[in-house]
Formats: structure tokens, C-alpha cells, sequence
């Protein structure tokens, strides 16, 4: 049959070039079976199916209306090789050709849907999905790299929770294609690259949803080695949460979409400060809690410190009682020997005889000269004590340290300085030496 061909110089507009081309294919082709593999299928509420046929060198879209659709008990999924009976057909609106399907059975698995598999269990059987191998994600990593198309909706999808979540979080995108030829080499060298330069502690390589053949690149085994090589830890999130890939099993994470990986990774900023503020709280409280524990025991060893001056005058005032304790023990001494000189010397006039006046008179030499002997003795003993508590007197005093050749340097209101970071220049401080003090005023601070 041969289209109505237009009269000249009048052109076709694209609604009536449809019209035609569909009555062409309608009245062209009878009902035919056409086998193929089952993908982007989709139900919506309709009732209506809409899906793809392929096989590894062309696709064509197809429909079947819920007027058939209700008669199937097979339930198709993508992947499934399916055979199908149908009118050839046009679909106005966009201008593609299409399959309006009345029947509908299966016929195999697809070839791609077989390969999905073989390598799954290849894989698996080298130990590549082992749990033995899973790198740990860091919790609050340090830098972020992602592999992906830098124009596809993922990368966007991370980015935008990223910048809600932890914005400081530093982002490295390795750009490449996500589906296609060449797509997974690209993936791959993506992967080294990232591990060669060492900068990020964690990588997403993931994509947004799509068909079978669209996702077929994170199912390429040259993916999978490089995700089970890489010293960094992986997180695979590929497509939407029903869609699972080979690289889904060999990453160290699976996330269902990129949204949820960044979630994944990224610390929640908020929950981040509100820890912060809790432990500045307690860091407060208990800093508070040991300057009020450092105060009272300063407080108490300052009670119990004394000062050089303080020890000396208590030395001062011990060696003043040792002294008239000693004089008080002399004068008692002396008493107690003039007692009994003046008692012989009481029985001495009453016995009046010469010889034992003389007697007693070389008695009393006698006596006076132990006596002597005696009270020099006790003075000297005395004298060398005291002499001795003297030198530990002198030897603690500050004004013996001073006589040496040291000082004491005090600021303005009497205290010690001890430390050069106290002084200031211009500072007026008073040097004590051992026989008087000299004002000055600070020029410079030099430390050793």
C-alpha cells in the first residue's frame, strides 16, 4: 500500500506525516509474535503495561492494555525472555513505533539477565561478596569522593544532602560515563585514580535508576576487581532500592540510592553541635568544680605557710626563753650555794675555835672554787647551745641567704616576685638585700 502522496508545494504537517505512517504499519503488517528480552517494565495504575523488547542489537517499545493484561497468570519481570503477539503500530505523540500486544507468555531467561547471574556466581565463588573483606566506613570521614557522571541526577542528589547534613565536608568528583561502551572501564580507572592520589577516605560509585542495560556497567566484572582492590572503602549505590548490581555485592556498603549513601556517610551538623555544646557544658561545670577545689586547698596551704620573717621572730622568741631559762637556773644555782655558804658559815662563828674556823676557812676556798669550776663549766655549756641554735637560727634566715650575695625582688604592695612572667616594663619593684632596699623602675624582661 502506498501513501497519499501530497500535491506539490504543499507540505505534510508532523500530526498528518504520524497519521499516515501509522496507517502504513497498521495495514503493512498483520498480527505477528515476536520473542525478545523484558525490560523497563512498568505498571501504573492504569492497569496498562508498558515495556521493552530487546535483544543485543536493536529494542523496540511495546504496550498491552489492561483489557488483555487481566487474562495472563504469568507475571512478567524485567529480564524474563518472553514471546509476545502483536499488531505493529504508531505512537502518535512522540513518533516512535511500537508493539500493541495481545498475548504474552515466557520463553527463557535473557541473555543479559544469564550473564547478570553467571558472574554473580563466579564471583562469588572467588570470595569477592566475603563479609571477611569488608573495609569499615569511617564515621566521620575526612574527604568524600564520588564516582559518577557529573551531569546525572546523583551526583546532584549527593551534593544537596551533603550541603543539609555536614557542608564542610570536602567532595572530590571523579567524572565518568555511567552507562554505554566504555562506561566500565572508566568506572574502573575512576576507582584507581582515587586510590592512587590518596586523598579521600571513603568513595560512593553509584548512578541513578534505570533499565537493566542502563545499570549493566556496575555489573561489568572489570567493576567488581576494582571495587574488591581498592584500599578505600566503597559504598555502591546504584539505581533505586529494587535495583541490585554485582557491584552492590562487592562494595563495602550497599546503599539503595546515592540520597541514601550521603546520608550514609555524612554526620548530621546538628546532632554534631549539640554534642559540642553538651561537652563545653560539662567541660565548664568541671572546670568550675576543680578551681573551687584548687581555691580551698590554695586557702588551707596558704593558712598553714609561714613566712621566713614569721620563723625567724619564732626562733628569735625560742632562743630569748632558752636564755632566761638558763639565767633563772644560774640564779637559782648561786641562791642555793649561798644558802649553805651562809649556813657553815652561821655554824662556823658559833663554834668559834681556831682550828675550826681555819677549817672551815679552807672549806669555804674549797667550795667557792668548785663552785667557780662548777658555774663555768655551766655557763660555757650553756654558751656553746646557745652559740649552736644560733648558727640553725642564722642558717634558715632569709638575711643570711642575702648576705651571700642574694636579693629579694617584691612588687609594689610587698609581694615576692618569683617568676619573670609577673613583671611588666615600667613596672616599680623594691630589691631587698641584706643591709637595706633599692627602688627601681622595670626597662626590660629577659628570660634564661
Amino acid at each position: 500500500m502506498q501513501a497519499n502522496n501530497p500535491p506539490k508545494n504543499q507540505a505534510l504537517s508532523v500530526t498528518e506525516l504520524n497519521r499516515q505512517v501509522k496507517s502504513l504499519l497498521e495495514s503493512s503488517f498483520l498480527t505477528i509474535q515476536v520473542e525478545g528480552e523484558l525490560s523497563n517494565f512498568v505498571r501504573p495504575s492504569s492497569g496498562h503495561w508498558y515495556f521493552t523488547l530487546k535483544d543485543s542489537g536493536a529494542q523496540v517499545r511495546c504496550a498491552m492494555f489492561r483489557s488483555r493484561c487481566q487474562y495472563l497468570k504469568y507475571q512478567p519481570k524485567n529480564g524474563d525472555q518472553v514471546m509476545v503477539r502483536a499488531k505493529v503500530s504508531l505512537y502518535p505523540g512522540r513518533g516512535d513505533y511500537q508493539l500493541i500486544c495481545d498475548y504474552m507468555e515466557e520463553s527463557g531467561t535473557g541473555s543479559l539477565q544469564q550473564a547478570y547471574e553467571a558472574l554473580k556466581i563466579k564471583l562469588e565463588q572467588q570470595g569477592l561478596f566475603d563479609s571477611a573483606f569488608k573495609k569499615p566506613i569511617p564515621q566521620h570521614p575526612q574527604h568524600l569522593g564520588v564516582i559518577t557522571s557529573p551531569t546525572g541526577a546523583a551526583v546532584h542528589d549527593i551534593l544537596t544532602v551533603l550541603k543539609r547534613r555536614f557542608p564542610s565536608l570536602p567532595v572530590t568528583i571523579f567524572p565518568t560515563a555511567v552507562q554505554g561502551t566504555g562506561a566500565a572501564e572508566q568506572i574502573a580507572n575512576a576507582i584507581q585514580i582515587a586510590n592512587h592520589q590518596g586523598q579521600c577516605d571513603v568513595l560512593i560509585v553509584g548512578r541513578g535508576g534505570g533499565s537493566l542495560e542502563d545499570l549493566w556497567s556496575f555489573n561489568e566484572e572489570i567493576v567488581a576487581r576494582s571495587i574488591f582492590q581498592s584500599a578505600i572503602p566503597v559504598i555502591s549505590a546504584v539505581g533505586h532500592e529494587v535495583d541490585v548490581s554485582i557491584a552492590d555485592f562487592v562494595a563495602d556498603l550497599r546503599a539503595p540510592t546515592p540520597s541514601a549513601a550521603a546520608e550514609l556517610i555524612s554526620p548530621d551538623q546538628q546532632q554534631i553541635l549539640q554534642r559540642i555544646q553538651q561537652l563545653q557544658q560539662r567541660l565548664v561545670l568541671a572546670l568550675q568544680r576543680s578551681l573551687a577545689q584548687r581555691k580551698q586547698q590554695l586557702e588551707w596551704t596558704s593558712s598553714r605557710l609561714k613566712h621566713p620573717g614569721d620563723r625567724l621572730a619564732e626562733r628569735a622568741q625560742k632562743l630569748d626563753e632558752l636564755e632566761i631559762r638558763l639565767q633563772r637556773a644560774i640564779q637559782l644555782k648561786l641562791s642555793h650555794l649561798q644558802d649553805r655558804f651562809q649556813t657553815v658559815q652561821f655554824r662556823y662563828q658559833r663554834a668559834v675555835p681556831e682550828q675550826q674556823i681555819a677549817l672551815y676557812q679552807l672549806r669555804v676556798e674549797e667550795l667557792q672554787h668548785r663552785l667557780q669550776q662548777q658555774t663555768g663549766r655551766l655557763m660555757e655549756r650553756h654558751r656553746l647551745n646557745l652559740k649552736a641554735l644560733a648558727g640553725k637560727l642564722n642558717s634558715v634566715s632569709p638575711l643570711a641567704t642575702l648576705e651571700r650575695g642574694y636579693a629579694i625582688v617584691q612588687d609594689a604592695e610587698g609581694k615576692v616576685i618569683h617568676d619573670i612572667g609577673l613583671i611588666q616594663p615600667r613596672q616599680e619593684i623594691t630589691t631587698r638585700l641584706h643591709n637595706g632596699r633599692i627602688r627601681s623602675q622595670v626597662i626590660a624582661t629577659e628570660t634564661d
